[in-house]
């Protein structure tokens, strides 16, 4: 019987933390799957004037990174905020390895914040 379990993988590019400066996320290998939905959850903010600014980036050897064209997350500036991006062409016209890319301003800022990569359409099911 199949089921979500064995179409999708589930990793995490942003641990969940309380991010108070700029962070890169952990690299994420996307080799054998077409597509990606990431998704960035923040619950609580502090600071004065907090902004998170998230995008992805690219690499195709995990150490030379690029920013992936209109993969960007709207500028978060308060709480229990949920956001939810597209990756298409993994293995196409896409670069191997994804990551997110954190970005903190305002004074003494704090977002506890994840950042997840749920990796689909894979080349040989189950992923699991």
């Amino acid at each position: 019987m199949r089921s979500v379990y064995d179409a999708i993988k589930a990793l995490v590019t942003l641990r969940p933390q309380a991010i108070t400066a700029n962070a890169n996320g952990i690299s994420v290998d996307t080799q054998g799957y077409n597509s990606a939905a990431v998704i960035l959850e923040v619950g609580a903010v502090s600071g004065t004037n907090p902004t998170l600014d998230v995008k992805l980036q690219e690499s195709a050897d995990g150490s030379t990174w690029a920013d992936i064209s209109g993969a960007t997350f709207a500028q978060v500036t308060a709480a229990n905020n949920s956001q939810i991006l597209r990756v298409e062409g993994l293995g196409t016209s896409r670069k191997r390895y994804i990551r997110a890319v954190a970005t903190v301003g305002g004074t003494s800022p704090s977002f506890n914040t994840a950042c997840e990569v749920l990796l689909g359409r894979a080349y040989k099911e189950p992923v699991n």
